[in-house]
């Protein structure tokens, strides 16, 4: 996955009717700046109303996703987004002066040619992922419903669906490298089942559908009369069905095209969440309202995450500054690997690792690609835990700490120069005769980037 955020080069306009308003648009793409994320505007409304592409913005889910805010609805978004993420782009503005983007095909592929087409461009800011540090689960068990979140220092999707039909029996897809999202998933169309094909259009939910753009299943068996009716129905001389039970001579782009589709619906409803996903993502069954409450449920997540980041103000005097931790701590260089620390009560301890160019032990670690090493993102977490165990004694110059263990060690993303390590511990028991045992987590900013458990061992110095 890119490392830096990108948007395109220049403006590109798409056009065409959506799927369910049947309303003509035109749909342009512009560049923006860093930070800016993805945003709609309807150029067609009274102020030009911007809609932020969130997941706290979605109001419908009927066959589609669609969000609004301020009064301006934009539907069926879903294609749109997963193109952007199959492209890796963070930044853009995409004008619409109609109420739905164009549906196109029925997939994603044309919008991802037209944003190639215009160019991507690597901005000088590095992507704000939302990284799963913790496995995410959602299930609606009346629908066999089930999707995860795992943790995974990349992005990868697999999705199984299983409509109990003759026709298309049970699926699967998957996606292990989102740069083959162009080649594997982009050009997989939607569908519907011919028993929905016309509660759907009564109710208004496809008036721009047509057999060009979506997958018709025909899922039992139809009478000529009935296919009389379907060719007024979409304006066509006359509509057939295949032997595979694909209305109208459609050829699959691929065996699995449905399940790809409802995968690439994943990616696009998951892309509410604001940012690019670091995660494996399992999905059985997904639709639409899965897909936006489990969107819902990681955002949660990561919010709920970042709540436990200690906030750091570089200019707020520390608790302890490095001569205070000199006093506590046996340590000396080139073993200290704390500046500060943060915050200290009972359970918890918050300090600071400034790494620079200038450590030991970048002259030996990679010298031509320095990367701090993770034993050493261990020693200066076990040193604030230090810090933690010692101020449970009233004497703490008087005591020794000592490993005892660690365990579940993950490192999830390097650590550079340049880069300040915010580290926490947590007691996760009360001390017991001198042993304790914490929890720890070191980030980058708001990233994670290793976390474990340690145990260790308080001893006077005179035992």
């Amino acid at each position: 996955m890119q490392a830096k955020q990108h948007t395109i080069k220049k403006a590109i306009t798409i056009s065409g009717v959506g799927l369910h308003t049947g309303v003509e648009a035109n749909m342009t793409f512009l560049p923006a700046p860093v930070g800016h994320g993805i945003k709609f505007q309807r150029v067609d409304m009274e102020g030009q109303p911007i809609v932020d592409a969130d997941v706290d913005n979605v109001v419908d889910v009927s066959r589609g996703t669609s969000i609004e805010q301020g009064g301006a609805r934009i539907n069926t978004v879903e294609h749109t987004m997963a193109a952007l993420v199959g492209l890796q782009i963070d930044n853009v503005l995409i004008q619409l002066d109609g109420p739905e983007p164009p549906i196109m095909d029925g997939s994603a592929i044309q919008f991802l040619k037209k944003l190639k087409e215009a160019g991507t461009e690597e901005q000088n800011a590095l992507r704000d992922f939302l990284v799963v540090d913790e496995s995410v689960f959602y299930r609606e068990p009346a629908r066999e419903v089930e999707m995860a979140a795992l943790p995974l220092d990349d992005f990868r999707i697999t999705v199984m669906v299983d409509y109990n039909s003759p026709v298309l029996g049970s699926q699967h897809a998957s996606l292990n490298d989102i740069n083959q999202f162009e080649t594997e998933i982009a050009s997989s169309r939607t569908f519907c089942f011919l028993h929905e094909l016309e509660t759907l259009y009564k109710n208004k939910l496809i008036q721009g559908g047509d057999l060009n753009n979506a997958i018709v299943v025909v899922d039992r068996v139809i009478s000529e009369d009935e296919l009389d009716d379907l060719a007024k129905l979409f304006n066509k001389p006359k509509v057939e069905v295949k032997t595979e039970g694909i209305l109208n001579n459609v050829e699959l782009r691929h065996k699995n095209e449905p399940a790809r589709h409802k995968l690439l619906d994943v990616i696009g409803d998951l892309a509410l969440v604001g940012k690019p996903i670091k995660a494996q993502i399992l999905a059985a069954r997904p639709g639409h309202a899965a897909n936006i409450a489990f969107a819902k449920k990681l955002k949660k997540s990561m919010l709920k995450g970042k709540a436990n980041i200690p906030k750091y103000n570089p200019s707020q005097a520390p608790v302890l500054d490095i001569n205070e931790i000199s006093a506590i701590l046996p340590h000396r260089y080139p073993f200290l690997l704390i500046d500060k620390i943060i915050h200290l009560d009972d359970t918890t301890v918050a300090g600071i690792k400034n790494v620079t160019m200038n450590e030991f032990f970048f002259q030996g670690h990679f010298p031509d690609n320095p990367v701090m090493p993770g034993v050493l993102q261990v020693e200066a977490m076990a040193q604030i835990g230090g810090i933690l165990v010692l101020n449970t004694v009233p004497d703490p110059e008087n005591y020794w700490t000592y490993f005892l263990g660690i365990d579940n060690f993950r490192f999830r993303k390097m650590v550079l120069p340049g880069d300040t390590l915010i580290i926490r511990c947590e007691l996760s028991q009360p001390i017991k005769r001198g042993i304790a045992k914490m929890d720890g987590k070191a980030y980058v900013g708001n990233t994670l980037v290793c976390e474990g458990s340690m145990t260790a061992s308080i001893v006077r110095r005179d035992v």
